[in-house]
């Protein structure tokens, strides 16, 4: 593959640069992330004409200088100029089938192919200078980009689209990948993802019911609708979302899951779908799983100082259990990801087992679950042990066998990290020992609970301070008095966070440690509420109590808190 390596050896070989400059910028590379070519030309080793003239020759593509090429409208009409922008490319020419685009960044090994199945067409590439590819996109498509409400209003009344009965085509195959091919789809479909990754969605739904089809974006937690697009493009979009998720689109009867990985604006997101049949047609769901959006820093999670230190000390340990718990979509796998980081060390071997593997991480051994084949949590955690790992990670414990297997693994010397569906960290204990776990070996593997949510940060840009009112306090449990001394904050709403006063989000944490007195009220069978109570005298802060710490920082919202606890 054409890499920085590779880049780096064919500069070397034509004396464009010399080994000591190649290796202040590799150097350089290390520290920062900047492509090598991206830092020869900042150290002034050698110009971008150069780096484009040796790329274009290694990989066949000619060298265009966008200044002076013109696109004729047929040509710029297949590339949006939300997607121009978004890929940072242009297209120059269409002959014989074939789209050819300009290119600011060649050395990406999947553009070309994700822009062959985003645009529905075969893709040639040409190579340009950004700067330049970035002033042809705002002299050709100018200084505004498409929204997709614009594109809805356009698609009201697109009689060729209208012209798909879903009931005629459901068996039709040809017709189905007419319909998922048909360009203002293709558009339509373009620039919905590339609005979910800007706006930094989690999940993009899209639901038909008896008189309409609905599309959502789930931001911060929260499901905001879009301008409802015409009923009728219901059956195209979800034939297209299958034909790049590679699912079978005459299968409308049986659930599917699906997997895309694309590069948009530079960054690497992957996305799940699930595709699930309902009285009215296909409801389907895209997971978007943006990288730079998570943060796999335990430092940035949100713990406070002295739980972030605790954590790490646990983290360490040579074997015991380490539980997450919380609800769906409460940033466990996060949480999870963020430990294994931390302890990614050469001298560790690290094993995880995932229900499905959501982010590939560099050191660390993954085992996506496939139910299909009987590779379930148990069997799968049965052989990792066998991989003289040091560290497990146990994706979720659902059932006797599983937590069985994790208890093993605890005593045999291994750290096995895990999550669990519970309200808060003590009703953990109680879960395990209703699956059948006795409680002395629950006390004998147990080092620490960690319990979560997810509350949305008031944006920093319309953050207004306010006093609130008595009835506001009582929702979580203030008085006056409490907030004498402090001020409280809420978002007036504004563009920079689409007028809800909230952007991103950050965790509230319950941090109960095994220690022997714990471990012995877990061995005597004793209520959860008891092991909580014993558990805050002894310095622990409740999932409430670390939410009105928040708010007192200026973080969120009374309302945030009262609704997560």
């Amino acid at each position: 593959m054409f890499d920085d390596d590779y880049l780096g050896s064919i500069l070397l070989e034509q004396n464009i640069v010399t080994e000591s400059q190649l290796n202040e910028a590799f150097e350089e590379k290390e520290r920062t992330g900047t492509s090598i070519g991206h830092v020869l030309v900042d150290f002034g080793f050698t110009t971008e004409d150069q780096i484009l003239n040796v790329i274009a020759d290694q990989l066949g593509m000619e060298v265009v200088n966008m200044k002076y090429v013109e696109v004729p409208d047929d040509v710029l009409k297949r590339v949006s100029s939300s997607f121009a922008r978004a890929y940072e490319i242009i297209p120059i020419k269409f002959e014989d089938s074939t789209l050819t685009v300009a290119l600011s960044d060649p050395l990406n090994p999947t553009i070309l192919d994700d822009l062959h199945f985003m645009l529905g067409t075969n893709v040639k590439g040409a190579i340009s200078n950004k700067e330049d590819i970035m002033e042809a996109i705002t002299k050709f498509y100018g200084t505004s980009g498409e929204s997709v409400e614009d594109m809805l209003k356009e698609l009201e009344d697109d009689m060729p689209l209208q012209k798909y009965e879903e009931e005629n085509i459901e068996d039709d195959i040809i017709t189905l990948r007419e319909l998922a091919t048909e360009a203002p789809v293709i558009k339509l479909l373009n620039l919905i993802l590339i609005q979910a990754i800007k706006d930094r969605a989690s999940d993009i739904h899209f639901e038909p019911f008896e008189n309409e089809f609905k599309i959502r974006y789930r931001i911060d937690g929260i499901l905001y609708e879009m301008i409802p697009p015409p009923k009728h493009l219901a059956i195209a979009l979800t034939c297209r979302i299958k034909v790049i998720a590679n699912l079978n689109i005459s299968e409308r009867r049986l659930p599917q899951d699906g997997r895309i990985q694309l590069n948009v604006m530079g960054r690497n997101v992957d996305i799940r779908v699930s595709c699930l049949p309902t009285a009215f047609g296909e409801s389907v769901v895209m997971r978007v799983l943006d990288r730079q959006v998570v943060n796999l820093d335990i430092e940035q999670l949100g713990m406070r100082e002295d739980t972030v230190e605790q954590v790490k000390e646990i983290i360490e340990r040579p074997h015991g259990i380490f539980i997450v718990t919380g609800p769906t979509g409460s940033g466990k796998t996060t949480s999870l990801y963020s430990f294994l980081k931390t302890v990614n060390r050469i001298d560790l071997k690290l094993i995880t087992t995932e229900d499905p593997v959501e982010y590939d991480i560099d050191g660390i051994v993954q085992v996506p679950i496939n139910h299909k084949i009987g590779l379930t949590f148990a069997r799968c955690l049965r052989s990792i042990l066998r991989q003289d790992p040091d560290k497990v990670m146990v994706g979720e414990i659902r059932d006797l066998e599983t937590a069985q297997m994790a208890i093993q693994a605890s005593l045999t010397g291994h750290l096995v990290f895990t999550t669990l569906h519970t309200n808060n960290a003590p009703g953990s204990i109680t879960r395990l020992v209703d699956m059948g776990i006795e409680p002395f070996l629950v006390s004998s593997t147990l080092e620490a609970i960690l319990a979560q949510r997810l509350i949305r940060k008031i944006c920093q840009r319309c953050k207004t301070p306010f006093r609130p009112n008595e009835f506001q306090l009582n929702q979580i449990g203030l008085t006056l008095k409490d907030i004498e001394t402090k001020e409280l904050f809420y978002g007036r709403g504004c563009s920079d966070c689409n007028q809800s006063g909230y952007k991103g989000r950050t965790g509230i944490f319950e941090l109960l440690m095994a220690n022997d007195t714990i471990k012995e009220l877990i061995v005597q069978g004793a209520p959860t509420v008891v092991i909580q109570e014993k558990a805050r005298e002894q310095g622990m802060r409740t999932m409430r109590e670390e939410g009105i710490l928040k708010i007192y920082d200026g973080l969120t919202s009374i309302e945030e808190v009262s609704r997560e606890t």
